[in-house]
């Protein structure tokens, strides 16, 4: 009994090692034996020990050597973002948005495709999982390399994966994360859209050095995200931050303000060409977008008040028309709040929500999948 124990223990620590050291090149690469022993804890042949394991199953990988004035180079290792992918998804009532990228957060390949708003539920997932599967081929990977997904929606997922969504009304009470992860390899994850706009915006947007920030996603729907301290504020149930369901902050029908009756260019959206009628001056365009933001600015006021946030940033469809949007949502904001927050306009532009998918499986690879590969 006491060796079987003993022989559990030692399992268990060769494991934990294993993921340590994982874990250390995983978030900087490449280091020496020196600057993993130090940054880890762990003695030099424990570190040598776990690299030649992990070297054979192909995780990590010995870099080229450094540059020495003296003496023999130090041998300097890498995490193989190579080894494997995650896939990031936006599907919306219009679009639907596909990203690759590797293990290292670098995106490898990118596809849009615009969606009739018309579709049923049924039949959008359906697209949904052909597009995955043919974008997939399409890039020669292999599934088994597909260690996470995740997929945006437009809606409150609540912990168990279940939706409930007033845009797509038949995934409500859904389980989309099983529907989409029956057959597949990996790990799959379902986020509400704006909650993973704003986790993109954290990650490689405007909002890198905010901690406690609101997130307001624009274009067809109206809806809106946070963070506090850094960290993604969900609520009970996934819905903080859901005020465009309460009618009397009138964020459902803030939309209606971006129709534009103005003449379109072939293949011009509705928003570019408000943009481009607003860069022009025109009157008609300016008095759209200060409509905009006087119907944005009583719940974008209720969220500032209630969080008191560094930063709001806008992002989603209608961002073409933030550098004319802006000053008139502050001068609404202004008599609303007792602090006004600095406002900014995302830069990501339509790949905000799947780069947001892509940043939540890379954070779900490094703290599960990572630690499983020494099974």
């Amino acid at each position: 009994m006491r060796k079987r124990t003993r022989g559990h223990d030692l399992a268990g620590l060769r494991r934990l090692n294993t993921t340590v050291i994982l874990r250390a090149l995983h978030r900087r690469s490449p280091q020496t034996l020196a600057e993993l022993a130090a940054g880890t804890g762990l003695s030099r042949p424990t570190v040598e020990a776990v690299l030649e394991d992990l070297v054979a199953r192909a995780w990590v990988t010995e870099a080229a050597a450094g540059e020495r004035a003296r003496g023999r180079p130090a041998r300097r290792f890498r995490f193989r973002s190579e080894a494997g992918h995650v896939l990031g998804a936006d599907i919306g009532l219009h679009k639907m948005v596909l990203l690759l990228a590797d293990l290292g957060g670098t995106v490898l390949a990118a596809e849009r495709a615009d969606i009739d708003p018309l579709l049923g539920g049924g039949p959008r997932l359906a697209l949904l999982q052909r597009a995955m599967d043919a974008f997939l081929d399409a890039h020669a990977v292999r599934r088994d390399t597909v260690l996470a997904r995740c997929v945006g929606v437009p809606g409150v997922v609540d912990a168990g994966g279940h939706l409930t969504s007033v845009v797509v009304p038949e995934w409500s009470g859904v389980d989309l994360r099983r529907l989409l992860s029956d057959g597949e390899t990996g790990h799959t994850l379902v986020e509400n859209d704006v909650n993973l706009a704003v986790l993109a915006e954290r990650w490689q947007g405007a909002a890198t050095l905010a901690g406690d920030v609101v997130c307001v996603l624009t274009g067809h729907r109206v809806s809106c995200a946070l963070t506090i301290g850094g960290r993604l504020h969900r609520g009970g149930r996934g819905g903080a931050g859901e005020l465009g369901l309460l009618p009397l902050l009138g964020l459902d029908t803030a939309q209606e303000a971006l129709a534009w009756p103005g003449p379109r260019r072939p293949g011009e959206s509705e928003v570019a060409a408000l943009a481009r009628a607003a860069d022009a001056g025109e009157a008609r365009a300016l008095a759209a977008l200060a409509d905009f933001a006087e119907r944005l600015a009583p719940g974008i006021a209720a969220l500032a008040l209630a969080v008191d946030p560094e930063l709001i940033v806008l992002t989603g469809g209608a961002t073409p028309l933030g550098t004319h949007l802006v000053p008139p949502l502050e001068a609404r904001l202004r008599p609303l709040t007792l602090h006004l927050p600095r406002i900014a306009v995302s830069s990501l532009g339509e790949r905000g929500v799947a780069l947001g998918a892509v940043r939540k499986a890379l954070d779900l690879v490094e703290e599960e999948l990572l630690a499983d590969t020494a099974d």
